[in-house]
């Protein structure tokens, strides 16, 4: 089992910029990639990005160049920094976590998930 813990969430103006943490415990050592998912109010969850343990990160369009996904494996956290913030990126921010080879393609092929924070752009 895989426990994740995310941080850093709160209140900026747009264009502003936060960094989320996610801090993994328990059998990390089976942990393969690590995502970020937003859900705004009505809307369905959905993919911010990844990072594999190799390093390898990718990217929703609409976040591309502004998002970055890091991890330190020397504290099992991954982190997203998020620059230029807009109000369309107001949502409750979850981490996951998956094991395996295979690339996770949907939300559903992550079983460890983190309890969100939450993050409103707004001035």
């Amino acid at each position: 089992q895989v426990q994740l813990v995310e941080s850093g969430g709160g209140l900026v103006q747009p264009g502003g910029s936060l960094r989320l943490s996610c801090a993994a415990s328990g059998s990390v050592f089976d942990i393969a990639f690590m995502g970020w998912y937003r859900q705004a109010p009505g809307k369905e969850r959905e993919l911010v990005g990844y990072i594999s343990n190799g390093g390898i990160t990718k990217y929703q369009d609409s976040v591309k160049g502004r998002f970055t996904i890091s991890r330190d494996s020397a504290k099992n956290t991954v982190y997203l920094q998020m620059n230029s913030l807009k109000p369309a990126d107001t949502a409750v921010y979850y981490c996951a976590a998956v094991g395996g080879w295979s690339i996770p393609l949907r939300a559903a092929d992550y079983p460890w998930w983190g309890q969100g924070t939450q993050v409103a752009v707004s001035s």
